[in-house]
């Protein structure tokens, strides 16, 4: 090419992508018209520049040095609708000629606030202000320029004091006013506490001051006079339309007031009354929505070019009102079920609330989990009454310190420092120091989204591994402080040995934390859809590993338990740890309670786990189940991955961790697998295993709240009891269903190569003429179709009826 083609005057920079592409693609249409203008020489360019591009190969790029790629883009934007702020179509103003000062009709104005309705949904669900409630021309129009005062935030500027005001009006200004300020104090509270931007929630407010030199006070009482207003017109507007304008003004107040009092973190019962209030208004609320009359003038994207934003205009988010119903409703009782936590009972119901409150299908709603984080953290003052060193010592002597000197509160008030408790507490202190962070850490990673939920606590588990590591510093100091001899212990699971050991409370406390939260990302895995079918065989062994690694430990902590109990009974003289008192009786009862609902929990989680490996591992045998994308066995080559590459990246996460060891990819593949074991024998184990969790879950639902340690969330925690216990039954449907179709009459061929196949390698399965003629099919439903979605049980049914030979 040379130089004369790849001119181009600064008039061709201008010209849109739309024109350019007209031209090239039709021969047969007249040029663009030309540009006159004084001082301006246009040039028509088209056919040399079609010529110039008739020289380029396909694929190739020219590129001109001193045309940089800011340019390059700002020319591809210019003109063009989706990218160009500015670009007008052909008679098209720049702003909107809407006048927010006309007359209203009362079904408008109750039009104009059931779209806000709307739109403060679909911000509260994490879309922008800026394609939400700022599209508002009355609300653009009274946050425009910025008011310091009730007086200023008015849409209707200069209004005279003695001038009457249109009754609609008021009412709307009310509501808007109220709705502006609850978004401040609703974003305000977002960005005080843990969440992730544009992934949870958008705060950005384009410089609008959402009234913040307002007070709350101010807009009641605006919102009260807006109903006296409206309760004075009454007979001159239709009774249902004056109804339904009155309880959305309602809302507002009763919205307003739920938010002021929410920074009590006082009584939930005073607390939770406008949250019970919003919910009582929203039925005759839903049911006048069809009273209104839309009024879309009143909304435009244009108001985007004004903002602080160099984005180009984004369409309105567009939720029916049903949706927005549902949402509000599912809003109003999170906000009431979220205040008892403040009821606090002890640190493991506190734990058990926190978890199965935001493993709720849908998730709640951003500003509710702002709310719970506030509750817990605002000031470190945890639930606004109790200090982080009560918590974590309630947690201590739960989980493995009942009655112990370690915790014993008098320590601290001993200044001799050859005084054994002068150590004890000095050492203790040392731990909570340590061990604070990390335990506070898991309440607020639960309080994230389920995706970064799972990531978070991918990094505490490295963290938790220091923690155990610190601890078994501090545990050996401890030893010598408080002369502890080793004992020999035999536990339920496995026998230690002879050899005698130490309790290690405190590393104990710290190594049973870090397997839970290992078992949790497991099943956080399973949750989210991270594994594919042919990995879930492999991933629930990992899961069966990691409880019965927990149940050993905890029956480990049991035994120590128990020693310590045992020991201060055979003591005869009195004392705060010399015989064992009815208090201290009370405290070892609720120690053991725990442990047992762990050991029980733990023993429930490898059954199940421990069957469905099973199960899935004969899919996989009997070619029910595939690989993804590929058509082929899960246990044959695949062209862009091995199973050892997949086994390094789900496993990333634990590699770092020394205790559990994390199994060597071939002990991970033979366990999965089972090479050797006949399928009928993987069935008949997997029917055992399911049928011990039947039994474990059965006992588990009976448990009390207290017993269980879910005061608070008893109703919840039980209903994920009983949808895991579907997840067995259905378990045990699907093998049952196996060995039906496995027992069946059939042909020589097919029952020769069962037969041949009764002991399977490890990368052996049935052919697929075989597999083909056994007359099953295998589905794995999504989570959310599941029971629940940490038990992902197959469906399997007959697709046809096998023939008897």
């Amino acid at each position: 090419m040379t130089e004369d083609e790849l001119i181009v005057s600064e008039e061709f920079v201008g010209l849109s992508l739309n024109t350019i592409n007209y031209n090239l693609d039709q021969d047969d249409r007249p040029p663009p018209p030309m540009v006159h203008s004084e001082g301006v020489v246009s040039t028509d360019i088209t056919h040399r520049f079609r010529a110039a591009c008739a020289t380029l190969e396909p694929g190739e790029l020219v590129k001109d040095g001193h045309f940089t790629l800011f340019e390059s883009v700002g020319a591809l934007e210019i003109m063009d609708p989706k990218m160009d702020s500015g670009c007008l179509a052909p008679g098209e103003s720049l702003d909107d000629d809407y006048d927010v000062t006309r007359p209203l009709l009362p079904s408008e104005v109750l039009g104009i606030i059931d779209q806000l309705l709307c739109l403060e949904m679909a911000w509260h669900l994490g879309y922008p202000l800026s394609q939400t409630i700022l599209t508002n021309m009355y609300i653009e129009a009274m946050l425009v320029p910025s008011p310091t005062s009730l007086e200023e935030a008015d849409f209707i500027k200069n209004h005279p004091d003695d001038a009457p005001r249109d009754p609609m009006h008021t009412v709307l200004r009310a509501y808007c006013l109220g709705l502006v300020k609850s978004c401040w104090y609703v974003n305000d509270r977002i960005k005080g506490e843990h969440y992730y931007e544009e992934e949870d929630f958008v705060t950005n407010t384009y410089h609008r001051s959402l009234l913040f030199d307002v007070g709350p006070y101010e807009v009641r009482d605006e919102i009260t006079e807006a109903r006296r207003v409206l309760h004075s017109i009454r007979s001159q507007i239709p009774n249902e339309i004056g109804l339904a304008l009155d309880f959305r003004l309602e809302l507002r107040t009763a919205f307003l007031r739920a938010i002021e009092l929410s920074e009590l973190r006082s009584n939930p019962e005073s607390l939770s009354l406008p949250w019970t209030q919003m919910k009582a208004i929203w039925e005759p609320i839903d049911k006048s929505c069809h009273l209104g009359t839309p009024v879309p003038g009143a909304f435009s994207t244009k108001i985007q070019r004004r903002l602080a934003s160099t984005m180009p205009p984004r369409p309105i988010v567009q939720l029916s009102f049903e949706e927005t119903s549902g949402h509000f409703r599912r809003l109003f009782t999170d906000g009431a079920e979220v205040l008892k936590v403040l009821n606090y009972s002890d640190s493991q119901s506190l734990l058990n609330f926190v978890f199965a409150f935001q493993a709720q299908k849908p998730q709640p709603l951003v500003y509710i989990r702002a709310l719970l984080q506030f509750f817990m953290f605002k000031d470190m003052v945890i639930l606004g009454h109790l200090s982080i060193k009560h918590v974590m010592d309630n947690d201590l002597a739960i989980v493995v310190l009942p009655c112990s000197r370690l915790l014993d509160p008098a320590n601290d008030a001993v200044e001799a420092p050859h005084d054994p408790r002068f150590a004890i507490a000095h050492q203790m202190e040392t731990f909570r120091h340590r061990a604070a962070q990390s335990y506070l850490d898991i309440f607020r990673a639960l309080c994230q989204n389920r995706c970064r939920v799972r990531r978070t606590l991918c990094h505490s588990i490295q963290d938790w591994e220091m923690v155990q590591a610190d601890a078994e510093e501090i545990d050996q100091l401890l030893q010598v402080q408080l002369d502890e001899q080793p004992i020999i212990y035999q536990t339920a699971l496995a026998s230690a040995g002879s050899d005698p050991a130490y309790s290690l409370p405190l590393s104990s406390w710290a190594y049973l934390y870090k397997l839970r939260l290992m078992e949790w990302i497991v099943q956080l895995g399973f949750e989210l859809e991270t594994y594919q079918p042919d990995e879930l065989a492999g991933m629930y062994w990992y899961l069966s590993y990691l409880a019965k690694t927990r149940a050993q430990h905890v029956e480990r902590i049991k035994a120590f338990t128990m020693q310590r109990m045992t020991d201060l009974r055979a003591r005869s003289h009195p004392g705060p740890y010399g015989s064992l008192t009815p208090a201290m009786e009370a405290e070892f009862t609720r120690s053991l309670a725990y442990l047992r609902a762990t050991i029980l929990d733990a023993a429930v989680t490898w059954e199940l786990a421990d069957g469905l490996c099973c199960l899935y591992t004969v899919l996989a045998r009997l070619r029910l189940i595939v690989a993804p994308g590929t058509g082929k066995h899960p246990l044959e080559e695949r062209p862009y991955g091995s199973d050892a590459l997949r086994y390094d990246i789900r496993m990333k996460p634990f590699a770092a961790v020394g205790l559990p060891e994390l199994p060597a990819f071939d002990s991970f593949a033979r366990a999965s697998a089972q090479p050797g074991v006949a399928t009928s024998s993987l069935l008949e184990y997997a029917h055992r295993a399911v049928a011990g969790a039947r039994k474990g879950y059965d006992a588990l639902a009976k448990l009390p709240d207290r017993d269980a340690f879910t005061v608070g969330c008893h109703d919840r925690w039980a209903a994920r009891t009983k949808n895991s216990l579907r997840s067995v039954i259905a378990a045990s449907i699907a093998i049952a269903a196996l060995k039906k179709a496995l027992a069946r009459p059939r042909d020589g061929d097919v029952a020769a190569s069962l037969a041949a196949n009764s002991a399977l390698a490890a990368v052996d399965v049935v052919p697929q003429a075989v597999a083909d003629r056994l007359g099953l099919s295998a589905t794995v439903p999504k989570p959310d179709d599941a029971y629940h979605e940490w038990w992902i049980v197959p469906k399997v049914i007959e697709t046809k009826t096998p023939l008897k030979y």
